[in-house]
């Protein structure tokens, strides 16, 4: 197995999912990518050409692991961003009591989604009183088809034609799809979660996430800073001013590379095709496709033999059978040489003579959890369907935008492009910053100079080197030091 990764392996350290430094050179490719787990080598069939507005995302309420509480993923109205009937709005997956007297709004990162969140808000509610959490979906998941996951077989939904891809020709409104409207939209979210005043928003996000929630502590809303409608903000594993230089992925935020990467947005590439540069299809969302097939297949049935495996190359399929569930953990554990920013420490393929069996004989090798991040963890967030885990529409503007951001001022470029980082220095509502082996220490380092240069009252800084970038979204709960450590940090705030 380990010598039928090696190309993997090599590939993913060259396109690092969150960071992609190997990729950063290639014309039109942004610079980092913040969720998922990406395998080279995967073609994704059946993407047609252009396709309507499908799939768009819908309000459900489903039982939470804290008690029988509706989860409900409710439709919020926003702003007139030119795109296609039903595009102009966002979404909130909400977690814990309505009547709450505080609310964690998290931002995911790049190609991440509201469900990243579903665990984790469990897990918070469930150990600090008076706690919502609300997950925020921008509105390109309105742009999703997952029509496919409500059919019995979804893989040949995607896989064999019936699927057709958003085409990029007709989606030109996704290049005014930057930053300022991106935190319009989170505005609309925060101050729904405020209720006029009478309750407290915390806001929060992973990776790219994090930036954002930075971005809009310092925004400038008509004349009011951003940070006077939150209590706190809580960045787990991303932020500004050099958070992500220990990865290895500087960001891309040069004149010369800005002017690049605008012009092929103004050419027609408005969509991010990073992850399309690593071999599971030429479209936007073919990586996304795929992962969130594993997933549902390892959530609706992990003992029995992989769905999936038959249609992988000769790179990337075990030798052996093996289940749903231990497909999902070969595309997403550490072991099988992953990178840090796109996998997490669930376990290893067990000894063989698993459950399973069917046509083509052999013993199906099964998934054995040793790891802080459960297999069944990762398989309910990822099978979605909605929300998801994957946002499948990137659009390239918000890449462009988020890397000059780091800066985290008020500079010419911000300005050229209409980024109003006017209030970084003002910021004085209590920091919380984690950060996992990802960044190397960037992270936390990064948020010293944030609460150097403003007028932060307290902060705390957590590390967990035995973690990678995504365990914190899926740790179990007990293991979960990013959890345990801002469940404190909330309880100080409230």
């Amino acid at each position: 197995m380990t010598e039928d990764l090696s190309q993997l392996s090599r590939l993913s350290r060259l396109s690092r999912l969150s960071g992609l430094p190997g990729l950063s050179g290639l014309p039109g490719l942004s610079r980092r990518t913040v969720l998922g787990g990406m395998a080279g080598g995967l073609a994704l069939g059946g993407l047609g050409a252009a396709g309507p507005l499908a799939g768009a995302a819908r309000a459900v309420g489903r039982g939470s692991g804290y008690g029988t509480a509706p989860e409900p993923y409710v439709p919020l109205p926003v702003g007139s961003g030119g795109g296609p009937v039903g595009s102009d709005r966002v979404h909130v997956l909400q977690v814990g009591p309505r009547e709450a007297d505080t609310v964690l709004v998290m931002v995911p990162g790049m190609f991440g989604a509201a469900n990243d969140f579903r665990l984790v808000a469990r897990d918070l509610v469930a150990a600090v009183p008076g706690l919502q959490v609300w997950a925020f979906d921008r509105r390109e998941e309105n742009l999703a088809d997952r029509s496919g996951f409500a059919t019995a077989d979804p893989a040949a939904y995607y896989l064999d034609g019936h699927y057709r891809s958003l085409d990029p020709a007709a989606s030109g409104y996704v290049a005014g799809w930057g930053l300022g409207r991106a935190l319009e939209d989170l505005r609309t979210v925060v101050r729904a979660a405020r209720a006029g005043g009478r309750r407290r928003v915390v806001l929060g996000g992973h990776s790219w996430g994090a930036t954002t929630a930075l971005a809009y502590a310092a925004w400038d809303f008509d004349g009011r800073p951003g940070y006077r409608d939150l209590t706190a903000l809580a960045v787990l594993d991303g932020g500004v001013l050099g958070a992500f230089e220990g990865t290895g992925a500087p960001v891309q935020d040069s004149p010369e590379e800005v002017r690049e990467r605008l012009a092929a947005i103004d050419g027609g590439a408005v969509f991010d095709l990073t992850l399309s540069a690593v071999g599971l299809g030429s479209r936007a969302e073919s990586t996304q496709i795929w992962y969130q097939l594993a997933g549902w297949y390892a959530h609706t049935d992990p003992e029995g033999r992989s769905v999936l495996q038959p249609r992988m190359p000769d790179a990337l399929r075990p030798p052996d059978p093996v289940t749903n569930a231990a497909l999902l953990g070969t595309l997403v554990d550490a072991r099988f040489g992953w990178p840090n920013d796109i996998s997490v420490h669930s376990g290893h393929l067990a000894d063989g003579g698993g459950a399973g069996g069917g046509a083509g004989g052999g013993a199906v090798r099964g998934w054995v959890d040793d790891g802080i991040t459960p297999i069944g963890r990762v398989a309910t967030a990822y099978a979605g369907p909605v929300p998801a885990v994957w946002e499948w529409y990137w659009p390239a503007r918000l890449s462009v935008d988020l890397d000059v951001t780091d800066a985290y001022a008020d500079t010419r470029l911000a300005r050229a492009l209409g980024l109003r980082l006017l209030h970084g220095a003002g910021l004085d509502v209590p920091l919380y910053a984690f950060q996992t082996s990802y960044s190397h220490g960037t992270v936390v380092s990064s948020a010293r100079k944030v609460v150097a240069g403003s007028r932060v009252p307290y902060a705390v800084y957590e590390s967990d080197e035995g973690m990678n970038h995504l365990d914190p979204l899926f740790a179990a709960a007990e293991r979960n030091t990013a959890t345990r450590s801002l469940v404190s940090f909330l309880l100080r705030v409230r």
